[in-house]
């Protein structure tokens, strides 16, 4: 049976998993991010999720070296503003400044996915985009959001499926992506390597 290694420690992605009937075995990769983004400063946000990505997955991908039955799973999520890559706000001070950005505006959602063999180093990455239409929450509201600590935990400081929900006026795309993971993406990179979506049902 194969088993799904998640290297993210992103409640988000592992809800969206286990809803869609996979159970995934989760390993932090505890991997510098802040030294992955300063060591491609010209990147664009779709290239900078990804590359996080693929460093969550290979960080964690030598531990199961030894199983043929294990994929690897790396996952990084941006907003993309403009060309600007917002990752999970540092303070509520820099919270409020995207927030000024973002309101009543529209962002992508870009998720990076890297997904890796560790037995044979087979792997294979793609970027998943949704296009979100933010709300113009009032001032009241939005510090009200901000004291609940849920926009330092996600990227963009907004969530889909939780409490920011109400602040999304609409999206375009995969809602699973805006999450933290694209199923539709994760199911076609799997088949890449030779193994069936409904393959991970039930696993481990």
């Amino acid at each position: 049976m194969t088993t799904l290694v998640l290297a993210s420690q992103s409640p988000g992605r592992w809800g969206v998993l286990r809803n869609a009937g996979v159970l995934p075995v989760v390993h932090v990769s505890n991997v510098d991010e802040e030294a992955i983004e300063a060591s491609v400063p010209e990147a664009s946000p779709a290239d900078l999720c990804l590359a996080l990505a693929r460093a969550k997955a290979e960080a964690v991908a030598p531990d199961y070296a030894a199983d043929p039955e294990v994929l690897v799973l790396g996952c990084d999520s941006v907003f993309d503003v403009d060309g600007r890559a917002f990752s999970k706000p540092d303070s509520n001070e820099q919270a409020w400044e995207r927030w000024a950005l973002m309101m009543g505006r529209s962002g992508t959602l870009r998720t990076g996915h890297w997904l890796i063999r560790p037995a044979t180093g087979e792997a294979t990455g793609a970027v998943a985009s949704t296009i979100v239409h933010m709300g113009d929450p009032s001032h009241e509201e939005l510090q009200a959001y901000l004291d609940t600590g849920e926009p330092l935990r996600v990227a963009g400081g907004f969530t889909l499926d939780a409490l920011g929900g109400a602040f999304v006026d609409g999206i375009e795309g995969d809602p699973s992506n805006v999450v933290g993971l694209s199923l539709p993406l994760l199911r076609r990179l799997l088949a890449d390597v030779g193994v069936r979506w409904t393959d991970l049902w039930g696993a481990p």
